[in-house]
């Protein structure tokens, strides 16, 4: 039985003030076209003469790359991943192509919604038949873990604390109190439902709206993998280290409904920004469940050791897509002297997450890099450090099953690749077999335009 450490008092319990929704009609989603121009985003139509259920085109404003970033990336990413890069670049350099997916919240009505996808030529990345090989929603066997809460849990703490060391009330009660007053069959069956389009049609995102519900969210359906690689289940103890700004949190709790879910945030503007995503998507039932953090991610391995089933560290990263367009060369320049320095920090993560982790739990590494070092290096120095890690194969698991919607390779400093299509064909040999245990990358490509993402996950033996 797990006890909460102190500094559990300090955290802020989501508390939402939502209610009971009413499906909106959403007149204005409805099509009268269907468009595939790399530069057409859909709109409500707001012209005269256009009527309720039209779309009108917007053309976006052309973004101008950082020529200081965009040199270091054709130098680094040339020889990481040879030909590859030429497709890659053209991606990056062209948000246009850029494709969104769209995650729909199992927590309000979405038939609408669902019913305007479709008409859009929007698909389902996970059908129900092939999603049940990569989740499920069976118990756990490590669900009877405890936790426990102060009575005034329910409302949001200071952070920090006036107290270095808050103690946790001695009215504190256990997840077991919780599932009996809130049964999961009072939830939405989990199901994570993601639509996506081959062309890069952009869905048009919901404003927040207090008191109501948002019925999808908007995202790279990339980011979605290390979801499925963490393979949640009902009732475990998940802590989602970089949460911020928590599209994978949401994703993580369309795929179950753990006992806890723990949002760490350390950064105030990030967090805010969390809190209002979490505030927007999910109801008063979870308000018990789902905590949000702001402690440095990299102390958890010590003040809450041995303690979740599964970690999710979506590590900061040098982000591809957001680096590359960089306001100035200055600040781009600036951005990479701080590169550099993010490896270090990302094995701190990452050892962190391994400490916190129970024995036989699991650990997903991710970042939104197409920068070896901040990939595949992080999970081998962090492997030569920890030899109760075991670093997990996901080739067979996520990378084949879902080859038809993005491109994947394991390609290491030095070994360029120059095609995806021989990483996709069985590979014998202890090199091929220790590369793609070390983790696997998604680079975007044209037509499958989704990442960069790369993922590992790492089992701590019992």
């Amino acid at each position: 039985m797990f006890s909460v450490p102190r500094f559990y008092g300090a955290w802020r319990i989501i508390c939402l003030k939502t209610e009971k929704l009413t499906p909106t009609t959403l007149w204005w989603l409805w099509p009268c076209h269907r468009h595939t121009a790399r530069d057409v985003v859909l709109e409500p139509g707001e012209q005269k003469g256009v009527r309720n259920n039209q779309v009108t085109k917007r053309h976006k404003k052309e973004r101008s790359s950082c020529r200081p970033v965009l040199d270091l990336f054709d130098q680094q990413y040339s020889q990481e991943l040879g030909k590859l890069w030429a497709s890659a670049r053209s991606v990056l350099l062209n948000p246009h192509s850029w494709q969104y997916g769209v995650m729909l919240n199992r927590f309000t009505a979405v038939t609408d919604v669902t019913q305007i996808l479709q008409s859009q030529g929007f698909s389902r990345l996970l059908p129900q038949t092939d999603g049940s090989t990569l989740l499920s929603d069976s118990p756990s066997p490590a669900s009877n873990s405890e936790y426990q809460t102060g009575k005034d849990s329910h409302f949001i703490s200071k952070w920090p604390p006036d107290d270095s060391h808050p103690q946790p009330d001695s009215t504190s009660h256990s997840p077991s109190q919780d599932l009996q007053s809130e049964p999961l069959l009072s939830l939405p069956r989990p199901s994570l439902q993601c639509y996506i389009h081959p062309y890069p049609l952009r869905f048009p995102s919901q404003a927040h709206r207090p008191g109501q519900l948002k019925q999808y969210y908007l995202l790279n359906a990339a980011s979605l993998l290390p979801v499925l690689a963490l393979q949640v289940r009902n009732g475990e103890k998940v802590l989602d280290l970089c949460s911020a700004p928590g599209g994978k949190a949401l994703a993580i709790l369309q795929c179950a409904t753990p006992a806890l879910l723990c949002c760490n945030e350390p950064d105030l503007h990030r967090r805010d920004w969390l809190t209002k995503t979490l505030e927007s998507f999910l109801p008063h039932s979870l308000n018990s469940r789902v905590i949000v953090s702001a402690q440095d991610g990299r102390c958890f391995g010590q003040s809450e050791a041995v303690t979740y089933d599964k970690v999710l560290v979506d590590a900061p990263c040098s982000n591809d897509r957001s680096w590359l367009y960089s306001c100035s060369s200055q600040q781009g320049e600036q951005r990479l002297k701080e590169r550099a320095r993010l490896p270090a920090l990302q094995a701190q993560l990452l050892q962190s997450a391994l400490s916190a982790v129970r024995p036989g739990g699991l650990v997903v590494y991710s970042t939104c890099t197409l920068s070896s070092s901040e990939n595949y290096a992080v999970v081998e120095t962090v492997l030569n450090n920890c030899p109760e890690a075991e670093p997990e194969d996901l080739w067979e698991e996520i990378a084949v099953p879902l080859s038809k919607y993005f491109a994947f390779t394991s390609a290491q400093p030095g070994h360029g690749q120059t095609s995806l299509e021989p990483s996709l064909q069985p590979q014998n040999g202890a090199v091929s077999s220790y590369h793609h245990r070390l983790g696997i990358l998604v680079v975007p490509q044209s037509g499958k335009t989704w990442g960069p993402m790369f993922l590992s996950r790492i089992r701590r033996r019992k």
